[in-house]
C-alpha cells in the first residue's frame, strides 16, 4: 500500500472543503479589501486550513529524522513566504499542493471502485445439520464434529472429511488446477474449492481460523508485512531537491554580506525570495495530475491501478512471473485433439463417448460433450454403469460401449494403443474393439505467445510459477517460449521463489510482477513489487491482494500497462525538466535581485498550466 495515498485516501473530502475555506477567505481579503493586521491574520487562517496538514507532516517527519521531504519544502517555502509578507503566494502554493493531490486521489478511488464493483462478495456460509433442519451460519461459528451440507454451486465452507454423497469439486481457484477433483466418502474436503455437482455431507475436522482458506489468507496478510514500501515520485525528487534549494538559501544570506559587506537584511530578505521562488507549484500539481491521467486511461483501457506508486513499479519490470491456469491458459477443459484407430472416423469416437456421458456433469464429459455438436442417440434407452475410478460402460441396443482412462481399457482386456500426448486422455472402446483416443486439455489463451514475445522484445524476463505437473508445465511453456519454468508449487513456494527472485536477482531500482488469479495467488500477488491479477475470473482474494486489475482476463492487457506507465512517467519527468529548468533561470535572477517575487508567481503559473495541459496526454494511453 502507497503509506501516502492511504493517508489522503481518508481525507479527501476534508481536503476539498478546507480547499473550498482557505479559498473563500483569499477571495474575502481581495473583495473587502481588508488591510492591516485583520488581513495578515485572516491570511494565515487561510494558511492553516490550506496546509495545516502538510505543516503537521513536515514536524512529525522532522521528530522521525526523515527531514528532506515535499512537506518540509513547502513548509519552509511557505513560512519564509510570510516572513517576507507574500501572503498570497503562501496560501496559494498550499492550495495548488491540495489540489493535485484531491485530483490523484480521486483517479485511485475511481480505479478502487471499479475494483469493489468487480469482486465477487457473496459471503461465505456453512449449512449446518442439526437433526432434520439446516441451519445457515457463518464459517467462524461452527464447531468441530458438526456435520455440514455443500450443495451444487456453493463453496466447501472449512475442511472435513465427506461422510456421505459424491461430488465434482473444482479446486482451480485454491491450487490453481483446472482438473477438478472426485470426492466420495471419505474423501478429504478442502475449504475454498466449489461443488460443481452433486450434494456432500461433511463432518468438520478444522475450526475457521485452522482451514485452509484462512491460512491462505493469513499468508497473504504475512506478505504483506514483507513487501517493501514504494515511495511516491514525488517524495524521492523532494529528498534531492530540498536539501540543495534550503542550502542555496542559507548560502545567499551569509555569504554576499561577508564578502561584500552590505548589510544581512538584504540578503536575508533575497534569501528567503529565493527560497520561495524555489517551492514547487508546478511540481506539485503536474506530478499529481500526470499520475491522475495516467491511472484513468489505464481504467479506460480496462486495467485498474490501486495507486501511483504501482504504476511507476510497472514502468521498469525486470520480471514478470505468471502462474499456469486461468492466468496463460483459459482454465477450461476443450477437446485438443481426436486419435482414431485405422478406419473408424472421428465422430464414430466422439458420438460413442458422448452416450456414454450423457448423464454425467464431470468437466471432462461437458468437454467431449460440447465437442460433439451432433445429437447423441438419446431417445433410444442407455443403461449406464460407472466404474470408480476407472470411467463408464454404457449399453445401448446390445452394443456394449467403454470410456475412461487406461485402467478401464485393461480391465476390460481391451488392446489399446497408449497415447503420450499432453493432457486428460479418454480412451473410447466397441465391443471390444478399440476406437481411438480424445485428448481433453486446457487450453492457452489466444493472446498469451503474443504477450511473452513482446515480453522479449522489451528485454523483459518471463518465469512461470504453477502448481501443475511437470509434464503440462513445460509443455506450455515450450509453447509459449517463456524464459524459466518452476512447477509443481504449493502457495507458500510460489512465495519463496518469487522473494529470492526479490532479493537476489533484480537490479535496484527495478520490479518484479506477479500475475495470477486464484486464491492461492494471493501471498504472491502481495509479496511482488506490482502483483497483477485477472479480474474477471479471478477469486475475491486475489483481486483484494493485487496492486493491479485486469477486467477481461487478456494478459497482453500486462504490455498495455508497462507501456501506459512508461508513457505516464515520461510525462511527469517531462513536466519536473520543464519546471526546475524555468525554476533555475529565475533563481538566478531573484538571487541577484532582478526578479519580483509576483514575476517568479506568474512565471511559476505559467509553468503549472503548461504542465498541467502536458499532463493530461497521459489520459489518452488507454485508448
Amino acid at each position: 500500500m502507497c503509506e501516502h495515498e492511504h493517508h489522503h485516501h481518508c481525507n479527501k473530502s476534508f481536503s476539498l472543503s478546507k480547499i473550498g475555506i482557505a479559498t473563500a477567505i483569499i477571495f474575502a481579503i481581495l473583495i473587502f479589501q481588508i488591510d492591516g493586521i485583520a488581513k495578515v491574520l485572516l491570511y494565515l487562517c487561510a494558511y492553516l486550513f490550506a496546509g495545516g496538514d502538510i505543516l503537521l507532516k513536515a514536524v512529525k517527519n522532522i521528530l522521525n529524522k526523515e527531514i528532506f521531504d515535499e512537506n518540509f519544502l513547502m513548509s519552509i517555502a511557505t513560512l519564509g513566504a510570510f516572513a517576507i509578507k507574500e501572503y498570497p503566494e503562501a496560501v496559494m502554493v498550499m492550495l495548488l499542493y491540495q489540489l493535485g493531490e484531491y485530483f490523484q486521489d480521486k483517479a485511485v478511488d475511481k480505479s478502487r471502485a471499479s475494483i469493489t464493483s468487480l469482486m465477487d462478495i457473496r459471503p461465505d456460509y456453512a449449512n449446518i445439520e442439526k437433526g432434520n433442519e439446516i441451519i445457515k451460519t457463518v464459517p467462524e461459528k461452527v464447531q468441530l464434529g458438526e456435520i455440514i451440507i455443500v450443495k451444487t454451486g456453493e463453496k466447501i465452507p472449512l475442511d472435513g472429511t465427506v461422510v456421505s454423497g459424491k461430488a465434482t469439486v473444482d479446486t482451480s481457484a485454491l491450487t490453481g488446477e483446472s482438473v477438478p477433483r472426485e470426492l466420495t466418502e471419505g474423501s478429504q474436503a478442502i475449504s475454498g474449492c466449489i461443488n460443481t455437482n452433486g450434494v456432500l455431507r461433511i463432518k468438520v475436522e478444522k475450526e475457521f481460523g485452522e482451514s485452509t482458506v484462512a491460512k491462505i489468507l493469513e499468508l497473504v496478510e504475512h506478505a504483506n508485512t514483507k513487501k517493501a514500501k514504494t515511495e511516491n515520485f514525488i517524495t524521492k525528487f523532494a529528498k534531492i531537491y530540498t536539501p540543495i534549494v534550503v542550502f542555496a538559501a542559507l548560502l545567499l544570506a551569509v555569504i554576499p554580506p561577508l564578502i561584500t559587506g552590505q548589510s544581512f537584511s538584504t540578503w536575508i530578505l533575497r534569501a528567503l525570495t529565493f527560497l520561495v521562488i524555489s517551492c514547487p507549484c508546478a511540481f506539485v500539481i503536474s506530478v499529481p495530475l500526470g499520475f491522475f491521467a495516467g491511472i484513468g486511461g489505464a481504467s479506460r483501457a480496462g486495467i485498474l491501478i490501486k495507486g501511483s506508486c504501482y504504476l511507476e513499479a510497472i514502468s521498469k519490470p525486470y520480471a514478470i512471473a505468471f502462474d499456469k491456469t486461468g492466468t496463460l491458459t483459459k482454465g477450461i477443459f476443450e477437446v485438443q485433439n481426436i486419435i482414431p484407430q485405422a478406419g473408424v472416423s472421428t465422430n464414430e469416437i466422439l458420438k460413442t463417448a458422448a452416450i456414454c456421458e450423457t448423464y454425467s456433469n464431470h468437466p471432462i464429459a461437458n468437454a467431449i460433450k460440447k465437442a460433439c455438436n451432433f445429437p447423441s442417440d438419446n431417445d433410444k434407452s442407455v443403461e449406464i454403469k460407472e466404474i470408480a475410478g476407472e470411467g463408464i460402460r454404457a449399453k445401448i441396443e446390445n452394443n456394449i460401449l467403454l470410456t475412461g482412462n487406461q485402467k478401464l481399457m485393461e480391465s476390460f482386456g481391451i488392446q489399446y494403443s497408449k497415447c503420450e500426448e499432453d493432457g486428460s486422455i479418454v480412451y473410447v472402446a466397441q465391443n471390444n474393439q478399440y476406437l481411438g483416443a480424445i485428448v481433453i486439455s486446457d487450453e492457452v489463451k489466444p493472446d498469451s505467445q503474443k504477450t511473452i514475445a513482446s515480453l522479449k522484445e522489451m528485454g523483459i524476463k518471463s518465469i512461470m510459477l504453477t502448481g501443475d505437473l511437470q509434464k503440462n508445465a513445460e509443455n506450455i511453456s515450450k509453447k509459449l517460449e517463456i524464459d524459466k519454468t518452476y512447477f509443481e508449487l504449493l502457495p507458500s513456494d510460489k512465495v519463496e521463489k518469487i522473494e529470492n527472485i526479490i532479493n537476489s536477482e533484480k537490479p535496484k531500482n527495478k520490479s518484479v510482477v506477479f500475475v495470477g488469479d486464484g486464491i492461492n495467488d494471493a501471498p504472491v500477488l502481495t509479496l511482488a513489487d506490482v502483483g497483477i491479477a485477472m479480474g474477471a475470473l479471478g477469486s475475491d482474494a486475489a483481486i483484494e491482494a493485487a496492486d493491479i486489475v485486469i477486467m477481461d482476463d487478456k494478459p497482453e492487457k500486462i504490455i498495455t500497462a508497462i507501456k501506459i506507465a512508461k508513457k505516464t512517467m515520461l510525462i511527469v519527468k517531462q513536466n519536473i525538466a520543464f519546471a526546475i529548468s524555468i525554476k533555475v533561470l529565475f533563481l538566478l535572477l531573484g538571487a541577484i535581485g532582478f526578479m519580483t517575487m509576483w514575476g517568479a508567481v506568474f512565471a511559476d503559473v505559467g509553468v503549472t498550466l503548461l504542465a498541467v495541459i502536458n499532463s493530461l496526454r497521459a489520459l489518452k494511453s488507454g485508448n
